[in-house]
């Protein structure tokens, strides 16, 4: 069975020397991008395991963070035209991809959702991050991307990004509670009420979700807590098993997805074997296995098969 990992990441050539004339200074502000695995889809295929293909999204260089409106949306466009690329290319090694869109720009990213996913077969889903421009994902200011995520019913990538106004941000703890927070802030708008036929994948396999259930069911009741579980998470924490059994114990088995954040995580290449292992050592299944390896996110995707 080809195993499908839903939360893979690159940084294509083309969109990154386009975002390094804008800000040369991108690899040192973002110290984990300098890995050429992200770049070179030769060294990419030199580090990958035999039956799994990578659905890929973009990491988090995002071109609002850096330009106006009208160039942050060529950006996007031209970034998914050649992820698009790439995937047809590479139809051994990529399942298919999510595609960014520019946060400053609402309209351009309808445009995408509209004329560059729902139109292509490979391209799944959106990509947004925990905050944009400053603002929580849940702002008002973003809500019609999830409207429009709702009525194309496409899936939207949850991935952290930090938050500007903390002094003490790191890559191990920070970003976990930033998913976090950001699933709460969702959740208490009501997003979930407004659009029912949303789905969200969050990174890192919901993060302090799981562990904090009953702060979550006694502090914000059970109607919010029937919301968080509409989460759909990923398997994208370095392995242990034990931890994977409680999001699939909280989330439901239907919920959780092989995710690895490759090539990040574990230089060069990622954490692929530790968290296939880390799966092969849960509590559950073989039947219940196949489905995070696989059925779970064609499922999600509306059963598009594209091997």
């Amino acid at each position: 069975m080809t195993r499908i990992d839903a939360f893979a990441h690159v940084l294509l050539p083309n969109f990154y020397k386009k975002m390094l004339e804008i800000d040369s200074n991108i690899p040192k502000e973002i110290p984990f991008i300098n890995n050429e695995v992200l770049t070179d889809i030769k060294k990419r295929r030199d580090t990958m395991i035999t039956d799994v293909k990578q659905i890929i999204s973009y990491v988090n260089v995002n071109p609002e963070d850096y330009t106006d409106k009208e160039t942050s949306y060529e950006l996007c466009i031209k970034a998914n035209e050649e992820l698009l690329e790439t995937i047809k290319a590479n139809k051994d090694i990529f399942y298919g991809g999510i595609c960014m869109i520019p946060m400053n720009n609402i309209d351009g990213a309808i445009d995408i959702i509209e004329n560059q996913v729902a139109k292509n077969k490979e391209l799944f889903g959106i990509q947004l991050f925990t905050r944009a421009l400053g603002k929580s994902i849940a702002d008002e200011e973003f809500s019609e991307i999830f409207e429009y995520a709702n009525k194309y019913n496409l899936p939207i990538w949850m991935h952290p990004v930090f938050d500007s106004r903390k002094p003490d941000n790191n890559i191990v703890f920070s970003w976990e509670y930033e998913l976090s927070q950001a699933m709460m802030q969702i959740v208490n708008a009501g997003i979930f009420q407004k659009y029912p036929n949303l789905k969200i994948i969050v990174h890192h396999a919901g993060a302090m979700i799981p562990f904090f259930a009953g702060r979550i069911r006694y502090i914000l009741g059970e109607e919010k807590e029937k919301d968080f579980k509409k989460f759909y998470v990923d398997t994208a924490i370095l392995g242990n098993p034990k931890a994977l059994d409680l999001a699939a114990h909280y989330f439901g088995i239907d919920h959780l997805v092989f995710g690895t954040d490759a090539p990040l995580g574990i230089m060069p290449a990622g954490a692929t074997k530790e968290i296939l292992e880390a799966i092969d050592n849960m509590n559950i299944t073989e039947e219940e296995k196949d489905k995070i390896l696989k059925n779970n996110i064609i499922n999600i995707i509306g059963g598009k098969e594209n091997e």
